[in-house]
């Protein structure tokens, strides 16, 4: 995290960048808080930029990005919100009775896709959903995040997140499909030649930062074939777009590579899996307003609420930032993901950290997402949470400084110290009982999810695996 919290998020290094080029041609730039593009300023980039297609990119309730193209022809129709699809098409959308539905670009999410062709370019605009008569869409995971967004700016406050966010790189088959093969025996922090993926993934960055990120750090994870590459925080719609294109990039490169880049949360056994661990803090009136220089942590009575609210409500909060049968084989003990329900500004193995920080740089970490979630979504019932914490004064309990792992289960219950939800099932019984967590998505889309992944868990309850025909069938 760097010291200028208030600055504007840069676009990428002078001289590398195109993308920055044309947007200094528009009078704008890649910052958090610039104006946005006119419609004019796309109409003469697309023009001037020789750009063929554009992506109208949309998110469907689980985070998985879909689109629908359109040449340039089409573009002013698209920025005039009149470009239609069948939302019923989309999981969680639309009823079929009244699937017609609008893309509503966000102008300041225009931006051109550096490894397509120089001739006939591919652009993208992030769209918002709405419905045939205009109105806004109250399940689109954007507006979700959106609505408790402006519920934080009420109170003064905007939220600012930085990801971690960590992946794979696999071989693929001769047919070009994915596998869970790799060649490297890589661990935290190697350089090549061990760490063979490490031309992918610096292309990856340069790639980002062609797009406009602005990267902090990249490096091997502690699995083989694992890598992390963090980029800056900023406001929570932009942080949840960014990880959304970053996810997309990351895929794309890897692809370019003859690999195969996965977000699956755990996709091997017996070695560590992948998180997003989640960099949290609130600005208000220009200021850091989870510091104080005067408090042990370091920490404000509104960072202590903040993490009071994200204690309450996060195990119901696990459901939306854990979404997978997979997710919750990365939680288990001993592959420093959590388990335990705790906070600590002096180790890594409690659910939230307070990472050591300078001035300024004050946060709180929340240790247990992976990066298959809806980043619109984590987001939201993260920061509703947090606000909640706020509003109702909830402090959290005394914090754990020691090794969760090495207390004993009767040392855990004496100190008062619950679990994570085990198990997918467990994550939907606990959102069902969460009215307020409920709430954040909004009583449709809350029963479209928790259906959902009732029925993915039921599949998977249901599946006979390799392991159970190793362990059973030669001896019953």
């Amino acid at each position: 995290m760097k010291k200028d919290i208030l600055s504007n998020e840069a676009g990428s290094s002078a001289g590398i960048c195109r993308n920055n080029e044309i947007s200094r041609a528009a009078g704008k730039c890649f910052a958090e808080d610039s104006d946005r593009y006119t419609k004019e300023d796309i109409l003469r980039i697309a023009e001037e930029e020789d750009i063929g297609f554009i992506r109208l990119q949309f998110t469907d309730m689980f985070g998985t990005m879909k689109n629908v193209a359109i040449t340039k022809n089409q573009l002013e129709k698209a920025l005039n919100s009149q470009c239609m699809f069948d939302g019923s098409s989309i999981e969680g959308f639309a009823r079929i009775e009244d699937s017609d539905m609008y893309l509503c670009p966000d102008l300041n999410t225009f931006n051109i896709f550096p490894w397509r062709p120089q001739q006939g370019k591919v652009a993208r605009l992030i769209c918002d959903v709405r419905k045939a008569d205009g109105s806004v869409f109250e399940s689109d995971p954007r507006y979700v995040l959106k609505k408790v967004t402006a519920k934080a700016a009420e109170m003064g406050y905007e939220f600012n997140v930085g990801p971690e966010c960590e992946f794979f790189l696999f071989h693929t088959d001769d047919n070009g499909l994915p596998t869970t093969l790799s060649h490297e025996k890589a661990s935290y922090f190697d350089v090549s030649p061990l760490d063979l993926g490490e031309n992918a993934r610096r292309d990856m960055v340069l790639t980002l930062e062609e797009m406009g990120f602005e990267i902090e750090e990249s490096h091997h994870e502690v699995a083989p074939a694992q890598h992390e590459i963090d980029f800056k925080y900023s406001e929570a719609l932009t942080a949840a777009d960014h990880i959304m294109t970053f996810r997309m990039v990351v895929k794309t490169i890897a692809k370019r590579h003859g690999l195969h880049a996965t977000f699956m949360p755990k996709p091997k056994y017996g070695v560590s899996g992948s998180g997003m661990h989640t960099n949290m803090f609130l600005v208000k009136n220009n200021t850091n307003v989870f510091e104080d220089g005067n408090d042990e942590n370091g920490l404000s009575r509104e960072a202590y609420y903040f993490i009071g609210g994200l204690m309450k409500h996060i195990k119901a909060v696990t459901f939306i930032t854990n979404p997978l049968v997979n997710s919750y084989k990365r939680l288990v003990p001993g592959y420093e993901a959590p388990v335990y329900i705790a906070w600590s500004a002096k180790n890594r193995t409690p659910l939230i950290r307070v990472p050591a920080a300078g001035r300024g740089e004050a946060r709180i970490e929340l240790r247990s997402p992976d990066p298959s979630a809806n980043p619109y979504l984590a987001l939201a019932v993260c920061l509703a949470a947090g606000l909640e914490g706020i509003r109702r004064q909830i402090m959290p309990p005394k914090s754990i400084d020691c090794n969760l792992f090495a207390m004993t289960s009767g040392e855990r219950l004496e100190a008062g110290i619950e679990e994570l939800p085990g198990s997918l099932l467990e994550a939907v019984r606990e959102f069902e009982k969460d009215s307020f967590i409920q709430e954040v998505l909004g009583e449709e889309l809350a029963q479209k999810y928790v259906k959902a992944k009732t029925k993915e868990y039921a599949d998977y309850r249901s599946q006979v695996t390799e392991w159970e025909i190793g362990k059973y069938l030669h001896v019953i």
